[in-house]
């Protein structure tokens, strides 16, 4: 967790959960939300497994955006492909379902991200760069001048 992005997703994910556990609340309670669950009890369970996730995240372990980015998919990939194929096929839709695939598309696209930024900051561990030594070794041109001057120097040893 050194760099801004990685703080700023976990603070998305975290966002968007307690938005996800309002709306949870507010359909346990009977409330009028403008964002209804699509499951209840299986958006229960997955408010306790993204808790999970985030955890994992936070202490950067790949399962934790691998299980993110599957549990999301599964729930909010299947009601986002169905909803776009009652769209698709001319049925008329309300302002509640326009709502809910935005929100959907928000909830596959945030897992996605996390696991790109998780792949990308494993790469620059496993590669670090050191500004201060690596111009010397990965300037082929100053290589070549150290080559050329190393001819002409010709020293006599007795």
């Amino acid at each position: 967790m050194k760099s801004f992005s990685s703080w700023m997703i976990l603070m998305l994910m975290a966002i968007f959960w307690i938005l996800r556990v309002i709306v949870a609340v507010t359909d346990g309670m009977s409330v009028e939300f403008f964002l209804q669950p699509l499951d209840q009890t299986v958006e229960i369970v997955l408010l306790f497994v993204t808790l999970f996730c985030m955890i994992l995240v936070y202490k950067r372990k790949m399962l934790g955006a691998l299980l993110y980015l599957v549990s999301y998919g599964l729930y909010f990939g299947v009601y986002l492909y169905n909803n776009i194929m009652v769209i698709i096929s001319g049925e008329t839709a309300s302002q509640n379902i326009y709502l809910n695939i935005m929100v959907s598309i928000v909830a596959m696209i945030l897992p996605i991200v996390t696991l790109i930024e998780m792949l990308v900051e494993k790469n620059h561990e496993a590669h670090p760069i050191n500004k201060e030594t690596d111009w010397f070794y990965t300037n082929k041109e100053y290589e070549r001048k150290l080559d050329e001057r190393a001819d002409k120097n010709q020293y006599r040893t007795l």
